[in-house]
């Protein structure tokens, strides 16, 4: 990422979003942002991802993660400060209760 400001976030996204294709439609969203980072299901049904890059393109799949892929009902979405940096954004392993 050259240029422009950068944010990094973490989503946690609940309503009906696993078995929906959730996942798999927001890596295609953050790769078509150039966006970084990872998304996973979380074990009580809830999404969680982190998406890094331009300022714009993390406020837009924010954006997004509220309406998710056509099948998806999202009821809510928590948005945290996060960090790190990734080479690709791709699915991460399922957690495990917290």
């Amino acid at each position: 990422m050259t240029g422009g400001e950068t944010a990094a976030r973490r989503l946690l996204i609940t309503g009906r979003v696993q078995g929906v294709g959730f996942r798999f439609a927001m890596v295609g969203e953050a790769r078509a942002r150039r966006l970084t980072g990872w998304v996973r299901n979380c074990a009580d049904g809830s999404v969680e991802a982190v998406v890094a890059g331009a300022a714009a393109d993390v406020e837009a799949i924010v954006a997004w993660a509220h309406r998710g892929p056509p099948a998806a009902q999202v009821t809510g979405v928590r948005v945290e400060a996060a960090s790190g940096e990734f080479a690709d954004f791709a699915v991460a392993p399922a957690a495990r209760n917290r």
